[in-house]
């Protein structure tokens, strides 16, 4: 299993032909991508609270302050390299905007620059083929919708395919011995950060050894290199090197703990695909078909990670971001065909780029809109940010409660409480026992702000009224309600929000 394509050195199309290097191609679209990303930073959207809960909070934990301790850290099951990492720009997002939206945005930022190596990785995969090839994978993986939005999030699945995809391109095209060694390095990286994609990296590992064993040693120093660093890093927080991986998979393939956020279909993450692609799923199956020539072990190396993915019950759109990313720059190259064969005609020598790409920007411009999960993901987070924000210029904001309100829809402790307590009345928790509204009269004194459904403003203290209030999405409305004066330390009772999740074992 094998590439059949040139080594990138050996192909004319990837020569400088002019002397400053921002009138490269290569560079305007790299700036194109930028532009289209760097704004998604500032907006407060969250695709799912792991983005927060699992990898800043954390972050924001090991620089010594308060936050919200989720069951995979209380388990162990979670790798401290990414909060590690983050750690850095979350202090200095904090130390340019105190209270919250520095720490929120400087790690989306670093993120999205990350996603960068997406669209140089995608241009010298087309440019084994042609200029036209490099020109149209980059423009793609550039400007493709699910690549622009997931660009900015906290999640372990950009960051891994950022990852993954130079690897690939390192790993395939008569690799040397040097990029066996750093392709090897970055798989290994990517496996620590999401090692559920290890099929698909097992895909190009294989490629590049097929019939060449040898290749594996220089593949594996530089893997093994990597994984050393990580154990130094999980012994420098005072854990078994590892052992996060043994109980991840322990907890959730093995337990099946993650089914309990929800289960779905062998074919769902197809269906949702066909969703979300809409009328454009059946052109890019016709690319894919050109680019099977240019490009066969991304196809099999995302076909690899959908199947896997699609026998683990718990599913979400996230998981098979890598799958995507690499369709979309296999289906780039075989649009390229399409173009090439325009170019052929007299007619349409002139337009034949600018068709083609043309299209990939109106396609993906129609598909981020056109679909109702796009549309809600983009609004995903933006109302309980909205509550977060108002809290942030309160004043006299001193202390604050979620009254029925689940915290994984909250933008964070560090946004929402600040340096504030905050305290969790949910009727799940075993020490409520259907006394709620009794609970929320009793330890009123304790908090001045409450976040609570509107229809849960009977069961409060008279003394709350209600300011405003914000979509959660699927998950309702929730409003913030104020009283005035300061707060009563000594009526908290065992409501501390880590208190509480312990007993919820959320």
């Amino acid at each position: 299993m094998t590439s059949t394509s040139a080594d990138v050195s050996t192909d004319p199309a990837v020569e400088v032909r002019t002397s400053a290097w921002w009138l490269h191609p290569l560079a305007a679209l790299v700036l194109l991508a930028l532009a289209v990303r760097l704004p998604l930073a500032f907006w407060p959207n969250v695709d799912h609270p792991d983005e927060i809960f699992q990898y800043l909070e954390p972050a924001w934990r090991m620089l010594g302050h308060d936050g919200i301790v989720t069951w995979e850290w209380r388990e162990g099951i979670r790798s401290s390299f990414l909060p590690s990492l983050f750690a850095g720009p979350v202090a200095l997002g904090d130390w340019l905007a105190p209270g919250g939206s520095g720490a929120f945005i400087v790690p989306r930022l670093v993120v999205a620059l990350a996603s960068l190596s997406i669209v140089v990785s995608a241009w010298f995969f087309g440019a084994r083929v042609s200029r036209m090839h490099a020109i149209m994978a980059a423009l793609a993986a550039g400007i493709w919708f699910e690549l622009v939005y997931f660009a900015p999030h906290t999640l372990s699945e950009p960051l891994a395919t950022a990852l993954i995809v130079p690897a690939a391109l390192l790993l395939t095209g008569a690799p040397s011995q040097h990029r066996l060694l750093v392709g090897g390095g970055l798989l290994a990286l990517a496996f620590v950060w999401r090692f559920q994609y290890a099929p698909a990296m097992a895909v190009f590992v294989l490629g590049a050894c097929w019939g060449q064993w040898r290749k594996a040693l220089p593949l594996a120093a530089g893997g093994l290199a990597v994984l050393l660093v990580a154990a130094m890093v999980d012994a420098a927080q005072g854990v078994v090197p590892f052992q996060w991986l043994i109980l991840n998979i322990k907890h959730n393939l093995l337990y099946d703990r993650a089914a309990e956020f929800g289960v779905a279909t062998t074919i769902a993450y197809l269906h949702l695909l066909w969703i979300i692609w809409s009328g454009a799923a059946m052109l890019l199956l016709l690319a894919l078909s050109r680019g099977w020539r240019h490009a066969p072990l991304l196809i099999v190396a995302a076909i690899v990670n959908l199947a896997f993915h699609s026998v683990i019950t718990h599913k979400e759109y996230r998981f098979i971001f890598l799958s995507v990313t690499l369709l979309i720059i296999a289906a780039a190259l075989g649009s390229a065909d399409w173009a090439q064969m325009m170019r052929e005609k007299a007619a349409w020598r002139r337009w034949a780029l600018p068709v083609v790409a043309g299209s990939w920007v109106l396609v993906s411009a129609g598909l981020a809109e056109a679909t109702s999960p796009m549309r809600d993901n983009w609004m995903r987070g933006i109302g309980p940010a909205g509550l977060a924000a108002e809290l942030r210029t309160d004043r006299e904001f001193c202390g604050l409660a979620l009254y029925v309100t689940d915290f994984q829809y909250l933008p964070g402790r560090e946004r929402l409480a600040g340096t504030s307590p905050l305290y969790v009345l949910h009727p799940k928790d075993p020490l409520t026992k259907g006394r709620l509204p009794a609970l929320a009269q009793k330890h009123g004194p304790a908090f001045n702000r409450i976040i609570a459904p509107p229809d849960s403003a009977s069961d409060l203290p008279a003394n709350f009224s209600r300011r405003s209030c914000a979509s959660m999405g699927d998950k309702g409305v929730a409003c913030l309600f104020a009283r005035s004066g300061p707060r009563d330390a000594a009526a908290a009772g065992p409501f501390a929000i880590n208190e509480v999740l312990v007993r919820l074992n959320y």
